[in-house]
């Protein structure tokens, strides 16, 4: 019969799970105490939070949630980093942060339903991140209107013209 506490850690690990976009998955040895504090803030900074948690509840609670594929992602001094607003985000601060220290290692991940490598992972975090991407969709809409619109102007001014010389023909005639 499982202990209150483990069945509490294994229901609070599928709660983040099932509320996180995605969930990536590090290899965090040999970081000191003062290097983990300073990923988590950045990490918070993203929406995500950075959990160290036992790797046996945690596949107990990817059992219960009925996902799979990431089994032999969850081995070893592992953490698990939860994705709760911008996926693309989150990843790029767990890259910059491997790139600053050697020591985090990026094992994989679920994007939803999709396993991620940690080839997967690197790709995800060099998207741009969503206002950017809003922002370049809104460009792209408004670009057609702004020519329609020129358009629409330029035929107003080109009749206008017209009408002006017919007038200055006529009148010197």
């Amino acid at each position: 019969m499982p202990r209150p506490e483990k069945v509490q850690a294994v229901a609070d690990i599928k709660n983040w799970w099932e509320n996180a976009e995605a969930v990536f998955i590090t290899e965090y040895r040999g970081l000191t105490v003062k290097q983990l504090a300073t990923l988590r803030r950045n990490l918070r900074k993203t929406g995500a939070e950075y959990k160290v948690v036992k790797m046996t509840l945690a596949l107990r609670a990817l059992n219960e949630l009925g996902l799979s594929g990431v089994e032999d992602q969850l081995v070893g001094p592992t953490a698990l980093t939860f994705a709760n607003q911008d996926a693309a985000a989150t990843a790029k601060a767990l890259k910059d942060f491997t790139s600053e220290s050697d020591r985090l290692v990026l094992k994989g991940g679920l994007l939803g339903p999709v396993v991620l490598g940690p080839e997967q992972v690197s790709r995800l975090a060099s998207i741009e991140p969503r206002d950017v991407l809003l922002a370049k969709i809104a460009g792209a809409m408004q670009a057609p209107m702004a020519k329609a619109a020129g358009l629409f102007t330029s035929f107003n001014r080109n009749a206008a013209s017209m009408f002006s010389q017919l007038l200055d023909k006529k009148s010197a005639a």
